[in-house]
């Protein structure tokens, strides 16, 4: 749990930076303007971010601090000792300076006055990030390393930060004078990010990683695919948005419809990859992991079809007196049931939704009833060891916290399948509402990114996950399918209705594809 914790604190916190860093330069090389509301939502973002960052930063810490083992005072001086504590630390003074910068600037539009401070707590900022970093520990081309980095989140910073600057100044409904020049400059600048990062993020890899085999054998490899994977999604939006913005009439006081969706999942995109690049932190590089590397052949072997298992090992063969029990053949075969099952849920929602979407099946749209149905299997089957198939009590399952999230996700599954069924049968119409069931989705599918049960690279915990990096993916796509096919106008929401069924029946095909043996 701490690790996971942990991952999300360092998403929290370069999401965040992005943020702060990218609120600076829109300001000083796209927006251009002191004063006003737009330039008020920018530096009030700016220091919202930068509180966002220092939180996260000092939340790390005590986790940190938490898994030590060492008295009070001498657990303090442990962690005053490392390079980490020290890099920490000037990362949250940085964040503070483009806090207080921000704020002043907001209250007292005289920028000029603070764009040394805020550029130079930008640069602290980065290299600071950057010494938190696999680089700060690397023995061979550290500094290299160390540049590398710091481009590489700068670059992020400009492109995925500024995009939610411009959401906010230049894309909402209102006319906005000289927004066709404003969308320009934040195209250029956009370009210009995107080739840095590609470049340190070539030279990372290259750094990292040490061929295909450590590419497509470790975790650390599949979350750069996965993240490359991610990247190229961002890289076709952002295409399709600069395309739409150099073709925008100069006099043009109003965004195109397609243009604020398309930015709006930019955005959404680039702080799931935001997340993707912090879950790489707390995996050893592919470099360093040699003996517990997976063949390809191994895993390809997890994706070769085979007919869903449909019969479960009963009860009495699993392990459930002793928790700390080695995983068995009949716990893999129960795991491997409960995951064939789920897909044929899955499945059919999502053959049901692209019925729904061809419109010549009126019945299909009650498909998250199906949610039901898989809640049901999941309550009965999540934890062999508890109500209604264990020994363990209904009430006094609820003391095991793994019960406790179980059960929590069977509720959310439920509110979950209700609520889209309500949206899609029109009983439910508000618009703002309708758009709580993508969002899910699209945080479910980052969520899964970030977690990995192969932080140490074992080999076997790397083949039952490897399947959890596809699923990711395609749950992103399927709630930012979900999210333009109800944000845009007929008939461009047919495309991204048929994108997020179709990723929510591949889903379903890999659950049914699962295997642990």
């Amino acid at each position: 749990m701490a690790a996971f914790l942990d991952v999300i604190l360092r998403g929290l916190a370069l999401s965040g930076q992005a943020v702060a860093i990218g609120g600076v330069l829109f300001a000083l090389l796209v927006y251009r303007v002191q004063d006003g509301a737009g330039a008020r939502r920018i530096w009030t973002l700016v220091a919202a971010a930068a509180a966002v960052v220092v939180a996260a930063q000092v939340a790390a810490l005590l986790i940190l601090a938490g898994e030590l083992e060492a008295p009070g005072g001498s657990l303090l001086a442990r962690l005053a000792a490392t390079q980490y504590f020290r890099a920490t630390l000037a990362r949250m003074l940085a964040a503070v300076v483009i806090a207080v910068g921000a704020l002043a600037v907001r209250r007292a539009p005289r920028v000029g006055t603070w764009w040394p401070l805020l550029l130079g707590a930008v640069v602290a900022l980065v290299v600071s990030a950057a010494w938190t970093s696999h680089a700060a520990a690397r023995l061979d081309h550290r500094a290299l390393l160390l540049a590398l980095d710091a481009v590489h989140q700068l670059a992020a910073a400009a492109w995925i930060g500024g995009l939610l600057h411009l959401v906010v100044t230049a894309l909402h409904r209102d006319p906005v004078a000289g927004r066709a020049a404003l969308l320009r400059r934040f195209s250029t600048l956009a370009l210009v990010a995107v080739g840095m990062l590609l470049a340190a993020g070539i030279g990372l890899t290259l750094g990292y990683v040490d061929g295909v085999l450590g590419l497509v054998g470790t975790a650390y490899g599949l979350m750069v695919m996965t993240k490359a994977a991610m990247l190229g999604l961002l890289l076709i939006l952002g295409a399709l948005n600069f395309v739409v913005v150099r073709r925008l009439p100069s006099d043009d006081a109003r965004a195109p419809l397609r243009l604020r969706r398309f930015v709006e999942v930019e955005l959404g995109l680039g702080l799931t990859v935001l997340f993707a690049a912090a879950s790489l932190t707390s995996l050893p590089p592919a470099v360093d992991v040699v003996a517990d590397r997976a063949t390809p052949g191994e895993i390809v072997t997890r994706f070769v079809p085979r007919l869903p298992r449909l019969s479960s090992p009963p009860i009495e063969a699993l392990p459930i007196h002793d928790k700390e029990a080695p995983r068995t053949d009949a716990d893999r075969a129960w795991s491997e049931f409960n995951h064939h099952i789920s897909g044929m849920f899955v499945l059919a929602m999502g053959l049901l939704s692209l019925l729904q979407v061809s419109g010549r099946v009126r019945w299909a749209r009650h498909w998250p009833l199906v949610f039901l149905g898989l809640a049901g299997f999941m309550m009965v089957r999540n934890d062999p060891g508890a109500w209604p198939l264990g020994p363990q009590g209904f009430w006094e399952g609820f003391r095991e916290p793994s019960v406790l999230q179980h059960r929590t996700f069977v509720l959310v599954v439920v509110v979950f399948g209700l609520f889209e069924w309500m949206v899609r049968s029109g009983r439910l119409r508000a618009p703002r509402a309708a758009l709580l069931f993508p969002l899910l989705c699209a945080v479910g599918g980052g969520l899964l990114l970030t977690h990995s049960h192969a932080s140490l690279n074992l080999k076997t915990e790397f083949l039952l996950e490897v399947t959890h990096a596809p699923l990711g993916v395609l749950g992103v796509l399927v709630g930012w399918g979900r999210w333009l096919e109800l944000r845009l106008a007929a008939p461009e929401d047919r495309l991204p209705a048929r994108v997020s069924a179709c990723a929510m029946a591949v889903i379903g095909v890999l659950l049914l594809l699962y295997r642990e043996s």
